[in-house]
C-alpha cells in the first residue's frame, strides 16, 4: 500500500512538473533595425518548442491578426503576405499555397502554438527572409533585408522560351551560373543574391517549362526548372532597363510549331457547361410566394445557353434540362466526360435576414467569411437528396477542402477572372447589389477540370427580389449579363493564346 502510494505520488509530481515546465520558457527576440528585444510565449512539451502565433504577429507585424475562436482558425499579416494557421491541423497556408508542419498546432484559449523552428524557418523562406532562428539557444534575430531577385517571367515563342528573372540591380557576371540536369531540370544559380521563394513559385508556367522552384542556401539563390522537352541550346545575359537575367531555351522549331498548335486546340473554348442548380425532388431556396430555386435556375440557365446557340458556335451541354435530380458528384463528371472548357453553375441565394439581397459569383477555396461558408453548406444540403451507398463526399473543411482547391489551383486564376467579369457584366444591368467575388467550399464544383464558377443570382428569401426573378425580362437580363461575360471571357483567352 506504501509502495503504490509513493508511485501515485511520484507520477503526480511529475505530471505537475511537466505542467510547469509547458509555459515556463521564451523564445528571446533581438531586433537589430531598431535595436530593441522582446519575448515570445512558448508552450513546451515533449515534441519541441511551440511559439504563440499571436506574440509572432505582435513582434513580426504592425497588423493584429485575425482570429476565429469557433472554428479554432487564425490569420498573421506579415509585410504582403497572409499566413493562415489552424488549430490542429499540421498545414499552414502561405497566401493560400499549403506547408505542411512536422507536427500538429496547438489551439490554447485564443491563441494557437506552432512548432517555432518549422514556423520560422517558413516565414523566413517565404516572407521575411531577415529573421534567423537559434533552436539550441532560442532567439529569434531580426535583421530587415530586401529581396533582389524578385520573380520570373515565362514567355513562349515558335522557337523556344524565355526566362526572364526580375532582379533589383545587376549582379557580377562571375556570381550567375546555369546548367542542365541529366535529371531533366535547368538550374540557375545566383552568388550573393537572396530570392523571393514565395513569387517565384506563383510564375505562370509555359513553353518548356514544367514546374518551378527556387531554393535560398545561405547568401545563393537557386532557381530550378523542370523542362519537358529537349533543348538544343540557351544563352544567359543581363539587362539593365528593366533589371533582370535573361535566358534563351532554344528548341526546335518544327516541334515546337506543332506543339504550340496542340495546347492551342486543346485550350481553345468550343464547350460550355450549364448547371442549373438543384431540381426534381430537391427544390432548392424557396421564396415567400413558393418560388422554387430549382425552376428559376433552369430557366435562366436555358436562356444563357439559348443565346450562345443562336450568336456563337459554341457547343453547349446541361447538366440537366428538366425537372429532374441530378447528383452534386455527376454534374462535375458530366462535364469532364463532355470535354468542357467552361463550368457555370446556376442557383439562387437564401438567408434568415429577409432583407439581404444582391448577387455574387464563388469560386471553391476555403470561405474566408462566415456569410460565404453559410452559403456553400446550404447548397451542400443537396447532397441529403441522394441515395448513398458509399461515403462520396468529404468533409468539406480544413485539410479536406485544401488538397480540393489544390488539385484544382491550375484553373483558379481564369476563375477568378471568369467569375470578376460576370460579376462586372451583372453590375452594368441588373438593379441590385454587388455582393462581389466570394469564395467558398461547393461539393458542386470539386472535380471540374477546367474554370470554373457557381453564380448566386438573387436572393430568393427577399421578397422585392423574389418579384424581380419571377419576371421573365428580368431573368432574360441576368442570362444577357452572364452570356455577355462567357463572350468576353472567351475573347481574352483566345487573345492570350494567339499572343504565346
Amino acid at each position: 500500500m506504501f509502495l503504490l502510494r509513493k508511485s501515485f505520488y511520484l507520477i503526480f509530481v511529475f505530471s505537475f512538473l511537466i505542467i510547469t515546465v509547458a509555459k515556463s520558457s521564451t523564445v528571446r527576440v533581438i531586433n537589430r533595425v531598431n535595436n530593441s528585444t522582446d519575448e515570445i510565449k512558448t508552450l513546451d512539451n515533449l515534441r519541441g518548442v511551440y511559439v504563440s502565433a499571436k506574440d509572432v504577429s505582435r513582434v513580426l507585424s504592425a497588423r493584429t491578426p485575425y482570429i476565429n475562436t469557433d472554428r479554432f482558425k487564425m490569420v498573421v499579416y506579415i509585410g504582403n503576405n497572409r499566413i493562415k494557421i489552424s488549430g490542429n491541423s499540421s498545414y499552414i497556408l502561405v497566401d493560400e499555397r499549403v506547408y505542411q508542419m512536422p507536427a500538429y498546432a496547438i489551439w490554447d484559449g485564443d491563441d494557437i502554438f506552432v512548432q517555432a523552428e518549422a514556423l520560422f524557418n517558413l516565414i523566413k523562406e517565404t516572407t521575411m527572409p531577415g529573421i534567423g532562428y537559434d533552436a539550441r539557444r532560442m532567439v529569434l534575430d531580426i535583421d530587415i533585408k530586401e529581396f533582389n531577385i524578385t520573380g520570373i517571367e515565362i514567355n513562349e515563342k515558335a522557337n523556344g522560351t524565355i526566362l526572364r528573372i526580375k532582379t533589383r540591380s545587376s549582379f557580377p557576371e562571375g556570381n550567375i551560373s546555369s546548367f542542365f540536369h541529366e535529371n531533366g531540370w535547368f538550374y540557375i544559380t545566383i552568388a550573393n543574391a537572396l530570392v523571393d521563394t514565395t513569387e517565384i513559385r506563383r510564375s505562370d508556367i509555359r513553353g518548356v517549362v514544367r514546374s518551378i522552384a527556387a531554393d535560398q542556401l545561405e547568401q545563393t539563390a537557386q532557381i530550378a526548372l523542370q523542362i519537358k522537352t529537349k533543348v538544343d541550346s540557351h544563352e544567359l545575359y543581363q539587362a539593365k532597363d528593366p533589371s533582370e537575367i535573361v535566358v534563351s531555351l532554344r528548341t526546335p522549331m518544327d516541334n515546337s510549331v506543332e506543339r504550340i498548335k496542340e495546347v492551342k486546340d486543346r485550350w481553345k473554348l468550343d464547350t460550355i457547361v450549364l448547371d442549373a442548380g438543384h431540381g426534381g425532388k430537391d427544390p432548392g431556396t424557396m421564396g415567400p410566394r413558393g418560388t422554387k430555386e430549382k425552376d428559376i435556375a433552369l430557366d435562366i440557365a436555358k436562356r444563357i445557353g439559348l443565346l450562345l446557340e443562336k450568336n456563337t458556335k459554341l457547343k453547349v451541354i446541361y447538366t440537366r434540362e428538366e425537372d429532374t435530380f441530378i447528383p452534386l458528384w455527376k454534374r462535375t463528371k458530366i462535364a469532364n466526360e463532355s470535354n468542357g472548357k467552361m463550368f457555370l453553375s446556376i442557383h439562387l441565394n437564401g438567408n434568415p435576414n429577409k432583407s439581404a439581397y444582391g448577387f455574387e459569383t464563388y469560386l471553391l477555396r476555403p470561405g474566408k467569411t462566415e456569410d460565404a461558408i453559410e452559403v456553400a453548406s446550404r447548397e451542400n444540403e443537396a447532397i441529403k437528396y441522394e441515395n448513398r451507398t458509399d461515403n462520396r463526399y468529404k468533409d468539406l473543411s480544413g485539410e479536406n477542402l485544401i488538397m480540393a482547391t489544390m488539385a484544382q489551383s491550375i484553373f483558379m486564376r481564369e476563375s477568378e477572372e471568369l467569375a470578376a467579369m460576370v460579376q462586372e457584366e451583372m453590375a452594368k444591368k441588373i438593379k441590385s447589389k454587388n455582393r462581389g467575388v466570394k469564395q467558398a467550399g461547393f461539393h458542386v464544383l470539386i472535380g471540374a477540370s477546367m474554370p470554373n464558377v457557381l453564380i448566386e443570382a438573387g436572393y430568393l428569401t427577399n421578397r422585392n427580389e423574389e418579384k424581380n426573378l419571377r419576371n421573365s425580362k428580368y431573368r432574360q437580363a441576368i442570362a444577357n449579363c452572364i452570356y455577355k461575360a462567357i463572350v468576353k471571357f472567351r475573347y481574352s483567352r483566345e487573345q492570350y493564346l494567339a499572343e504565346n
